[in-house]
């Protein structure tokens, strides 16, 4: 996967937002589209081959498999991940195995507030900790868009993501170690 590509001197401070994106439905299309033009490198992930176009943008990496929690596992430290698939029980599956990780920075789900409900309920009594389902946003997307058209959802979406890729490299600028030398050196004096 290549990162996003950016003009000189216009380019973020923090790394590309690695997504991970289960679901070749009509939301993941719209979702890719826009992504194409962001700051991320995307691994979209269904086992539907056929429901992929026969082209993506440069930054989208299409991974057709009957595992997609291999791919999970595969994630770095640090992922994205969003699960819009066409199944409530690979959903779960999904979910259960993203909400055991520590290390992603963002877990998302196509669904309702009841959808939402009924995974914690089920993820709790799989050993996922009460205190860590907010790390489980359902539903996806900011709020106040309501339209439920693929392209709407989609542009919640980015939208939330790009709230994470904000907040990233604000953290990232506020670090000692995105300081100047001459500044690290005078604040540590």
């Amino acid at each position: 996967m290549k990162p996003c590509s950016f003009a000189p001197g216009s380019g973020p401070s923090a790394p590309p937002l690695h997504v991970v994106l289960f679901g070749a439905g009509h939301v993941g299309h719209a979702l890719v589209t826009l992504f194409g033009t962001l700051p991320c490198v995307v691994q979209w992930v269904d086992a539907r081959d056929e429901c992929f176009p026969d082209e993506v943008p440069a930054n989208v990496q299409i991974e057709a498999t009957d595992t997609p929690e291999a791919v999970i596992d595969a994630a770095p430290a640090g992922a994205c991940f969003l699960v819009l698939t066409h199944n409530h029980a690979l959903d779960f599956a999904l979910a259960e195995q993203i909400m055991r990780r520590r290390d992603f920075t963002y877990f998302g789900m196509i669904g309702s507030k009841t959808k939402r409900v009924k995974f914690e309920r089920r993820l709790i009594q799989r050993g996922v900790e009460p205190e860590r389902l907010h790390q489980m946003v359902c539903p996806i997307g900011v709020p106040g868009i309501v339209d439920k058209a693929p392209s709407s959802i989609a542009v919640a979406v980015c939208a939330q993501l790009m709230q994470v890729y904000s907040s990233r490299q604000r953290a990232n600028a506020s670090s000692p170690d995105a300081m100047p030398a001459r500044t690290r050196l005078s604040a540590n004096a």
